[in-house]
């Protein structure tokens, strides 16, 4: 079938009344989400997957995938604003954009992020189409000795992108691991790690872990300090932009978009280094660098338009390999799992429906983000000044109901609780933990691939180095371990992340 009448299906899956209004209520939330710091798309995926199960699974991932890409727009609306970006990606348009909102060109700041991430996504979205089939089918070529050597390089580059120290950040990777090996084993039947307990029989609720981990958490760490939630906003501005405006934020728009979209398909964080590298980039290329971070609109075209682009072509492994970019895609893992879809390669010719439904809605989705973002900024303007001790207890109730429609259990409320509290001491400990939520899903299936692969190659464990496409990625896993433990490699990454 040729990629025109794929997208056919696509759009005529989309363009659906009820396929609409949910791509619709998904990017309102996610932008909803993203103007109010303190939730993320992680938590409040894991919240609304309980109200999905009466959908169908493409209607229910078209929402969530909108969740995920509205907040990367709503985040640069705080960014601008009030100098707080809502995600972690927006933290580099804050440091010109803010600057044009003190210069009274908000409006032009908040235009220009709407366009560039509006052509980042179209484009992305192409990128998805092509490129989509085409790694599904290499995939289909894969066995249990390359997925597992696949999964591993993966957990190693989410090293690469997380945030603060190399061993911390491997150790939650260990930790993710084994609490995704809780539960019975899956040859034996026998029990492990559940310290008697029979509730953890079929292993740890994947929904009360993340919205522990990144909803209470992030509660109790905003909690400590209400004030710096607290800014004024000033006068907006006129949202147009003039033929200068376009002209320079065309290039750095299309660089942005070309970085974003190779980074995004990284493990770990790759729309946030995507928006950092592309910054970095226009800020060398430039003619003028120390206009940077005293207002420059290409210093927020540039880095909106790579966070965008990274954001949906995270979905390309998902899609492709069934093997998550980051957190929020890990939550897609689940998503799909809870409504009987085996993500992975053969995902375009059992659920064509879905794969290309999706791909459409995401160009449908950004259109109306622009229409949603620009009209509404004085209604986000709005909700800036609402105190977050109002807002706290309504997402805490949220969490507690959506965690416990799962599977009707008080344990998993506890256990969400348990994982807030064990968050927030790993926020004070400057442990990043996107890696523990990667290692949580791709845990049982690491296992899984290791042991299948022992049993095909009879217990040899050369088979993961004797296999050309096995060996060539744990090569590069090797090599990625090795250079980020280098001192050079290692103080430039920290530096990184401190800018």
């Amino acid at each position: 079938m040729s990629l025109i009448a794929d997208l056919g299906l696509g759009f005529s899956t989309a363009l659906s009344l009820t396929n609409l209004f949910y791509c619709f209520l998904g990017a309102l939330v996610g932008t909803l989400i993203g103007v109010l710091p303190g939730l993320g798309p992680v938590a409040t995926i894991a919240m609304l997957l309980p109200l999905t199960f009466g959908l169908d699974p493409v209607t229910a991932l078209i929402m969530l995938a909108g969740i995920f890409y509205g907040a990367q727009y709503g985040s640069s609306t705080t960014a601008i604003l009030i100098n707080l970006p809502g995600e972690a990606s927006s933290v580099v348009t804050a440091l010109d954009g803010y600057k044009m909102a003190r210069q009274g060109q908000a409006g032009k700041a908040l235009a220009t992020a709407a366009l560039g991430s509006f052509f980042a996504g179209s484009v992305a979205t192409l990128i998805i189409a092509t490129m989509g089939p085409l790694l599904a089918g290499v995939a289909l070529r894969f066995g249990p000795a390359e997925y597992f050597s696949l999964m591993v390089l993966g957990l190693i580059a989410s090293v690469a992108m997380a945030s603060g120290s190399v061993v911390k950040a491997l150790a939650m990777i260990v930790i993710g691991i084994m609490l995704g090996l809780v539960g019975q084993d899956m040859y034996t039947g026998a029990a492990r790690l559940t310290f008697g307990q029979p509730q953890l029989l079929d292993g740890m609720e994947f929904v009360a872990i993340a919205m522990g981990l990144f909803g209470l958490a992030e509660i109790c760490q905003n909690l400590e300090d209400e004030s710096a939630r607290a800014s004024s906003v000033g006068r907006v501005g006129s949202l147009m932009l003039t033929r200068e405006d376009f002209r320079r934020i065309a290039r750095p728009v299309l660089r942005g978009t070309g970085i974003g979209s190779l980074l995004g398909i990284l493990p770990g964080g790759g729309a946030t280094i995507g928006a950092f590298a592309a910054y970095v980039l226009e800020k060398r290329v430039s003619k003028t660098p120390e206009r940077f971070g005293n207002g420059a609109i290409e210093g927020v075209a540039a880095p909106e338009s790579a966070n965008n682009a990274g954001a949906q072509t995270s979905f390309i492994p998902l899609l492709t390999l069934g093997i998550p970019a980051n957190a929020t895609m890990a939550m897609m893992v689940g998503a799909l799992i809870l409504h009987g879809v085996t993500p992975g390669p053969n995902i375009i010719s059992t659920e064509p429906t879905l794969f290309w439904g999706l791909i459409a809605s995401m160009w449908i989705g950004n259109l109306m983000l622009v229409v949603l973002n620009l009209p509404l900024i004085g209604i986000w303007v709005k909700l800036l000044s609402v105190p977050y001790r109002m807002l706290f207890p309504l997402i805490v109730a949220l969490c507690c109901v959506g965690v416990y429609t799962v599977s009707n259990s008080t344990f998993d409320v506890m256990l969400m609780v348990g994982f807030g509290i064990l968050g927030y001491l790993f926020m004070k400990l400057g442990c990043e933990p996107t890696p523990l939520l990667l290692g949580l899903v791709l845990g049982p299936m690491l296992e899984e691939n290791l042991r299948r692969a022992m049993l095909t190659g009879r217990g040899d464990p050369s088979v993961f180095v004797t296999r050309p496409i096995s060996a060539v990625l744990l090569g590069l896993a090797v090599l990625c371990l090795v250079a980020m433990l280098l001192p050079k490699v290692r103080k430039t990454r920290e530096v990184a992340f401190e800018e």
